[in-house]
């Protein structure tokens, strides 16, 4: 059983690590139980402060729009002249990129409390020792994950490093140098004692960290502050990371095969339970999707497609994203779903439509246009939607055709994505989230060596990736960095934090002025602001001036 599928409710006892001082004059409560947060761990049940910590990162890798929006590849469902702050930089306050802050910190939190607990309140025998510091290792890892997450967001931010006792409002923000410096210092630590291969598929091992590193070395290489080595280190533990593992033993399709979540490409995934637990279900699968039951013949509900949430951001592929997939790219049948079918029988009669059956193709989105002809011919079977139709109301009605577009119920319309589906798309998912995957690791090493210089390695490490998707050694002959971008993007789509990516390599403003078409139609982007996301304005509102804001918000 997955260590972390199961996971106990200790906010009660995590939350009295918070003293409240100022209600001590008046509030006094007498403990029946006599069990408090002091002594109700012990070394039998202590994986539970681990356990919290892992089930913290659930609502991390739901943050979707600070991940998505305003890049080159993603870009809203709106009409063109709809405003989304994080799309097109426009008008972005205080609030608009709390989310990623707030979960962060709550990683931040329960690692705290986990090391201070194993260190200073449990008792352990002599022959738990080592699990004991297996635990501190783990919680020093993902506590260096959730730095690196707010670091990238919001630059230099505040460090505590113990467990929080008091109210305080003075808290101030380290410098970025200074926050790279204590997430590295985390990892070294962790390293040498994590797992290599852990028991319990879910846990942060030795290889996911010396990942982690690997990235954070590279991002630090960019840096006004990086070193001479730093691209160096980001190669070798990327190396060391990917191990003796060949990504081409299994394929692009068998890595998303819902049956094989526990694969060895895998380095870390977040997880979630057949039961949904705590009611945090894995949302991805409702990302990056329209709804498909506005096509006549797909049902609401118990349809392999899924549905689109409230509480997700609508985001939608650009053109660009679509026309990376080459002819001959595997990963464009796993990534996306070209051909819609019809999962109920549908009476079309009074529509002057024929009627349709379970199994018939209810639209279809060519990865390379029609003829005139052939697309008049396929109007009368189904709605089919050219490559320059994806997005809101784009297709224009073919006179005679059955199939007209104005009488499609969706305002937009583009392949969905399949990569995230679910074995029942109930609108809950509990497909496990992959965080790190080989497969990425080998980009990191590439970008790490283009970096240093050795254009040979760099190869090497792309090309690995190209040949699993395409069955072609040797693809690139040369290497720039935006060969990298264009090939994390569709091995990583929806997968890595592709605004992340896109700053660290000075590429963002280039990128999304380039490749995003609400951006170009009415987006402002100012580098000496936008690069950073605003500091919650609760956040500065609370404090007693000590933290101070990011410029331009």
């Amino acid at each position: 059983m997955k260590i972390h599928k199961k996971l106990k409710y200790i906010f009660a006892a995590i939350g009295l690590s918070i003293s409240l001082v100022a209600c001590d004059s008046y509030l006094e409560e007498e403990n029946r139980s006599n069990v408090t947060a002091e002594n109700y761990y012990t070394s039998d049940n202590a994986n539970e402060l681990v356990t919290a910590v892992y089930q913290s990162l659930r609502e991390v890798y739901n943050n979707y729009d600070q991940a998505f929006y305003g890049t080159d590849i993603f870009t809203q469902q709106g009409q063109l002249f709809n405003i989304d702050p994080l799309n097109e930089y426009s008008n972005m306050s205080g609030t608009d990129a709390n989310d990623s802050w707030y979960d962060n910190y709550k990683v931040v939190s329960r690692a705290n409390i986990t090391i201070n607990r194993y260190l200073n309140q449990i008792s352990w025998a002599d022959a738990l020792i080592g699990q004991r510091d297996l635990g501190i290792a783990e919680a020093k890892a993902l506590r260096a994950l959730a730095y690196y997450n707010l670091v990238q967001q919001y630059g230099g931010v505040v460090i505590y490093l113990n467990e929080v006792d008091e109210i305080r409002y003075d808290y101030a923000r380290s410098s970025e140098e200074d926050t790279f410096a204590q997430i590295i210092a985390d990892l070294e630590e962790a390293i040498p004692v994590l797992e290599t291969s852990p028991s319990n598929f879910g846990s942060f091992s030795k290889r996911a960290a010396q990942h982690l590193l690997a990235d954070v070395y590279l991002t630090k290489a960019y840096k006004s502050f990086g070193t001479s080595t730093d691209y160096d280190m980001a190669a070798s533990l990327a190396e060391q990371a990917i191990g003796g593992y060949d990504i081409r033993s299994q394929t692009y399709a068998q890595v998303f095969d819902f049956g094989n979540q526990e694969n060895a490409e895998v380095l870390f995934s977040v997880q979630y339970g057949s039961e949904g637990t705590d009611n945090r279900s894995n949302t991805k699968n409702g990302i990056l999707m329209n709804v498909a039951y506005n096509y006549l013949g797909i049902a609401r509900t118990n349809n392999p497609y899924g549905e689109t949430q409230e509480d997700v951001p609508f985001i939608m592929p650009t053109d660009f994203l679509y026309s990376l997939f080459a002819d001959n790219d595997t990963r464009d049948a796993v990534t996306f779903h070209r051909t819609l079918y019809a999962t109920e029988a549908s009476l079309a009669a009074d529509n002057g439509l024929e009627d349709i059956a379970v199994g018939d193709i209810v639209a279809y989105f060519p990865k390379v246009a029609l003829s005139d002809v052939d697309l008049a011919n396929m109007l009368n079977e189904h709605y089919v939607f050219q490559p320059t139709d994806y997005g809101f109301d784009a297709a224009v009605n073919v006179p005679g055709a059955l199939y007209q577009y104005s009488a499609n119920l969706n305002d937009v319309n583009f392949p969905i994505f399949a990569k995230f589906d679910e074995e029942a798309q109930d609108g809950n998912g509990y497909r496990d989230l992959f965080v790190f995957r080989v497969a990425e690791t080998h980009l990191i090493a590439a970008e790490a060596f283009l970096g240093a210089g050795n254009t040979t390695s760099a190869l090497s490490h792309i090309n690995r990736v190209r040949e699993r998707a395409t069955g072609v050694m040797n693809h690139y002959a040369s290497i720039t960095i935006d060969d990298i971008l264009n090939e994390r993007a569709v091995e990583l789509a929806g997968e890595e934090n592709r605004w992340n990516v896109l700053k660290r390599t000075g590429k963002l403003q280039e990128r999304v002025a380039m490749y995003n078409p609400h951006f170009q139609d009415h987006g402002s982007f100012n580098a000496a602001t936008h690069l950073v996301r605003p500091i919650p304005s609760n956040e500065l509102e609370l404090s007693d001036g000590s933290l101070v804001p990011n410029p331009g918000y």
